[in-house]
C-alpha cells in the first residue's frame, strides 16, 4: 500500500505541481516499500521482479540526472 501511495504521490508531483526534485524523492523512498516478497531475496526472485526494480531505480537516478543538469546548464 505504502509503495503505492508515494508512487502515485511522485506523479502528483511530477504531472500536476511539476516538481521534479519532489517527485524524484518520493519515487526513491518507495523502494523502500518493496512491493513484492520481501523475504526473498533479489537474488532469487522472478525476472520481472527484478526487471521492475531496476527499472523503477533506473527512472530515479534519471530523474537525479536531469535536475543536476538543469541545475548546471540553466535550461
Amino acid at each position: 500500500v505504502m509503495y503505492g501511495l508515494f508512487v502515485a504521490l511522485s506523479l502528483y508531483f511530477l504531472l500536476v505541481k511539476n516538481d521534479i526534485s519532489s517527485a524524484m524523492s518520493n519515487l526513491g523512498i518507495s523502494l523502500i516499500f518493496d512491493p513484492f516478497d520481501q523475504r526473498v531475496s533479489f537474488a532469487n526472485r522472478p525476472m520481472y521482479q527484478k526487471a521492475w526494480l531496476i527499472t523503477h531505480c533506473a527512472i530515479v537516478i534519471g530523474l537525479l540526472g536531469y535536475m543536476t543538469l538543469r541545475y548546471f546548464f540553466k535550461f
